[in-house]
């Protein structure tokens, strides 16, 4: 069985040692890799390490209360979109403009260092390599920020591509299953609600990307409101035939 590569990304060797020790203290050796990295000077060492050692999943700090990690996270997500990253903030108080700022990025996951525990912090990096979005967990008690990043994405909605360039159609079924996605429901989640494989979401979201030319799920979710195909009215979602029905909001979600 393969192990999961983590690399640990923070300036501070006492930190990437000390956090390298409470992972190794919980017995997970014969199930993670666990590499350290200078992040160097604008994160360019981070980026030479993530392209040598491909990592599964990367651990970078927040940098509070200056945020520098914010902008080491984007590159990552940006230019190793099969790395997944999760952001570790010291931030001792919940504090919503950090989250947003931090599901801005990209990143899969976010965890405040006073409430995360060692076996809570392998739990999360388990789901981020297994390309599961627990960042949905810490919004789905904060409505505020998920209706922020829905608001977001209607104020950006006149930009970019035209519908003529995006480069193939998408199919009813995939305008549905795009819908639950926009809501932050994980693909085996949006199965459980179709009732249909968890594989066969993947394999429609994939679909979906590639169709699209999305880097992600969230660029995929941007495009398609953009565009008019899903519905941008907070509490609409699709039903078995893509028609536009009432549904409590959620999260918008990155998992592919």
């Amino acid at each position: 069985m393969r192990k999961i590569v983590i690399m640990i990304v923070d300036s501070q060797p006492f930190f990437r040692a000390g956090v390298r020790q409470a992972l190794s203290q919980q017995s997970t050796l014969d199930i993670l890799d666990i590499l350290e990295c200078e992040p160097g000077d604008d994160g360019r060492e981070a980026i030479t390490q993530i392209t040598a050692s491909s990592p599964d999943v990367v651990l970078v700090d927040v940098g509070y209360p200056a945020l520098r990690g914010l902008e080491l996270g984007k590159k990552i997500v940006r230019f190793f979109p099969a790395t997944k990253v999760v952001m570790l903030s010291s931030n001792p108080d919940e504090d919503d403009e950090e989250l947003f700022e931090v599901i801005k990025t990209g990143a899969v996951a976010y965890l405040r260092s006073k409430n995360c525990t060692p076996a809570d912090l392998i739990e999360i990096l388990k789901k981020a390599s297994r390309g599961e979005y627990p960042i949905n967990d810490a919004m789905n008690t904060r409505p505020k920020v998920a209706w922020r990043v829905l608001r977001q994405f209607q104020d950006i909605a006149a930009m970019g591509k035209t519908v003529e360039e995006i480069t193939a159609p998408l199919t009813p079924k995939e305008i549905q299953i795009l819908t639950h996605v926009a809501e932050g429901n994980s693909n085996k989640r949006i199965a459980n609600i179709l009732g249909i494989s968890e594989q066969t979401i993947k394999n429609h979201v994939s679909a979906i990307l590639r169709k699209l030319n999305a880097n992600d799920r969230a660029h995929a979710v941007f495009l398609a409101i953009r565009n008019g195909w899903i519905s941008t009215q907070p509490g609409a979602t699709a039903n078995g035939k893509g028609e536009q029905v009432l549904a409590k909001p959620l999260p918008l979600g990155r998992q592919r």
